[in-house]
């Protein structure tokens, strides 16, 4: 397979496929569109790897020099930050590395793990090779949210692949596996046994990749599956798992809804917008982008606002014709960028008694949210009774 080539099962995309198989043949149809995240993620990559390079010996300081400042000078997401936080990340893959008693690194590893997922391949970030023991790195650059390493599918087919390359070469029975988001300050770990890995491979991967790979199986749609999938907008499993509460309710003879069957509803509410924004979108971008017919819509202009191209300009011709106080007046920046400026420690030790939090505006939510619940509305107004008592008997 070629170089920069993507496979049908990828291990980046393995959690929709084990969960729903028949979603990869679907999403192989259609055309992969690059991200500027997707590639400062890759710039973040081959800095990291660079650096660890050099500091595991594998280049020497001359050779280091010249490629970091050929990577600054060519590389467009070359940044101070992006210069910091692969300092981070490669300093707490060193501390793991050093670590162990006495240990092996191998960087941008390629690993095949086509032994239970057709074609299936990829390239582990580090891995730490010690005496009973191996250790699968992986840096995530972006700064979403935090992804926890535990039974995570992308790390443990990185780990069998891992575990197939170097078998034969080193005696080891436990695989550790280490995300670490240097963006997010997050560093997650998880230890598995290779015989509980392999138990995994045979019964789980292999019987779900073989249906992923013949486009078969069970059509399982969850917010893991939908989320960053291509076809998001167009499954027609989704569309009617949705449609079926929709339709639940064409026959009711009660005009008003019973509480069980709101709840049930606002159990499903945010899977049912996420759908419909993303068939919005779909259906945008094929009528935009490639002049698809979608029965009663058309493209047309959204509407825009007004903007002045050259504010000191027309600032100066009003001036000419008599008008001042054209400007607004000095505004304080907002609290984010005061503390960004100031430093945040710094910040609330100088102003903290002039900063105030107010009442969040009440939302409802699953009651396994973990805020906690506030009042009724029959105790929400006797608290503003007892509020207007308190202000009577000061006045």
């Amino acid at each position: 397979m070629p170089v920069g080539a993507h496979a049908l099962l990828g291990a980046s995309g393995s959690h929709r496929w084990l969960v729903c198989p028949p979603i990869a043949r679907l999403e192989s149809e259609i055309e992969d569109r690059g991200s500027v995240f997707a590639e400062e993620g890759t710039a973040a990559h081959d800095l990291s790897e660079l650096k660890l390079m050099y500091q595991t010996e594998k280049i020497n300081k001359r050779t280091f020099n010249t490629r970091f400042n050929k990577f600054k000078k060519e590389n467009e997401f070359y940044s101070k930050e992006m210069d910091e936080y692969t300092d981070e990340y490669v300093d707490r893959v060193l501390e793991a590395y050093n670590s162990y008693p006495s240990a092996d690194i191998d960087l941008e590893k390629k690993v095949d793990f086509s032994r239970w997922v057709p074609e299936g391949f990829g390239t582990s970030d580090v891995v730490i090779l010690s005496d009973g023991i191996i250790e699968i790195i992986d840096l995530k650059y972006g700064k979403g949210v935090p992804v926890d390493a535990y039974q995570n599918p992308q790390i443990m087919l990185y780990a069998l692949g891992s575990y197939v390359a170097y078998d034969m070469l080193y005696d080891f029975d436990t695989i550790k596996m280490t995300i670490i988001q240097p963006r997010l300050d997050s560093i997650s770990s998880f230890e598995i046994p290779v015989e509980e890995l392999l138990y995994w491979a045979d019964n789980y991967v292999a019987p779900r990749a073989a249906q992923a790979w013949e486009g078969i199986g069970e059509w399982t749609i969850t917010d893991d599956v939908v989320k960053w999938s291509k076809v998001a907008g167009q499954l027609r499993p989704r569309a009617e798992k949705n449609l079926e509460l929709i339709d639940r309710y064409d026959y009711k003879e009660a005009p008003l809804l019973e509480p069980e069957e709101i709840a049930e509803i606002l159990d499903r509410a945010n899977e049912i917008k996420k759908w419909i924004e993303q068939v919005e979108y779909y259906a945008l971008e094929q009528v935009r982008d490639h002049g698809a017919k979608i029965p009663g819509f058309k493209l047309v202009e959204g509407r825009s606002n007004r903007k002045i191209t050259d504010p000191e300009k027309v600032a100066e011709i009003l001036r000419s014709a008599g008008y001042d106080d054209l400007y607004k007046p000095e505004e304080l920046l907002a609290m984010g960028e005061l503390e960004k400026k100031v430093g945040k420690k710094n910040f609330s030790e100088l102003v903290k008694e002039y900063i105030t939090k107010p009442t969040g505006k009440p939302v409802l939510v699953v009651e396994s949210d973990k805020r906690e619940e506030i009042g009724s509305a029959a105790s929400a107004a006797a608290d503003f009774d007892e509020y207007e008592e308190e202000i009577d008997l000061l006045g």
